[in-house]
């Protein structure tokens, strides 16, 4: 089993192409209408008598509808599964057409038959075999690969494809998670450059004008030591003959002439 089959699906047979089981809306109404009362009044009851067929190749422009058409001229078929391929082939140079819509290919599948003899007797007789049908069909000259699957129920393929679902959304979501990180680092990177480079810019641009002004010095600028000047106040001079008491002329003249 391929890496496409591990999408989400649902048991139910109402499903599209595109999960790889067969959309009812193609099977017509006539067998539609009994297969969906069959399924009614079968639900559950006869599980351990139908019979799993594998399908190790699925020849090219083959779908759920040919499929159907071919295998049940043999006996009553419930179910089909058909894995899609992962890639589609292309003629190199060429577009396809907008209007005409590409045909799904597919790698491998299951039928589910009503009864294990049938299935069994159905795989015994078509294996190796040529496919046939009509001449005009792209697959008529391919060869049938198809195998009986003892004691495998339908369940048990839900199951695993189910498992492998989950299996890739994990691993997916670790590359996913993965991814993130990696950009988160590159973008902190990214930011831690753009502010080195500002930095350094700054740094020039404060150069060149230091250079400019005729200011050198040897010292960083957060080295140098700030001289703060604050203006001064002249001190007042103090007359000291302002304080002190002074006699008259006249008065020491008189004190002189008696001595």
């Amino acid at each position: 089993m391929t890496e496409e089959e591990n999408r989400e699906f649902d048991v139910d047979v109402d499903d599209n192409d595109d999960d790889g089981f067969e959309d009812e809306n193609n099977i017509p109404n006539s067998q539609n209408k009994k297969r969906k009362k069959k399924k009614l009044l079968n639900e559950g009851g006869d599980a351990d008598n139908r019979g799993v067929c594998y399908l190790s190749r699925v020849p090219p422009h083959m779908d759920h509808v040919k499929l159907r058409q071919l295998l049940s001229q043999y006996g009553e078929i419930l179910r089909i599964y058909l894995t899609p391929s992962g890639h589609q082939p292309q003629v190199k140079g060429k577009r396809p057409r907008p209007s005409k819509v590409q045909e799904q290919e597919f790698s491998e599948g299951w039928v589910e038959f009503a009864r294990k003899g049938i299935a069994k007797r159905v795989a015994n007789m078509l294996n190796g075999e040529q496919i046939g049908g009509r001449k005009r069909s792209s697959f008529y000259y391919d060869i049938w690969n198809i195998k009986y699957l003892s004691k495998f129920k339908w369940d048990d393929l839900t199951e695993e494809i189910a498992y492998k679902s989950a299996i890739r959304e994990q691993k997916l979501a670790l590359e996913i998670s993965a991814a993130k990180r990696e950009r988160d680092f590159y973008l902190s990177k990214v930011d831690q450059s753009r502010k080195l480079s500002s930095i350094e810019e700054r740094m020039k641009k404060k150069q060149k004008v230091q250079e400019e002004s005729g200011i050198h010095s040897e010292l960083p600028v957060s080295h140098k030591k700030v001289i703060r000047q604050f203006p001064q106040k002249k001190p007042v001079a103090v007359d000291t003959s302002q304080g002190k008491p002074t006699l008259s002329k006249d008065v020491l003249a008189g004190i002189f002439s008696q001595v």
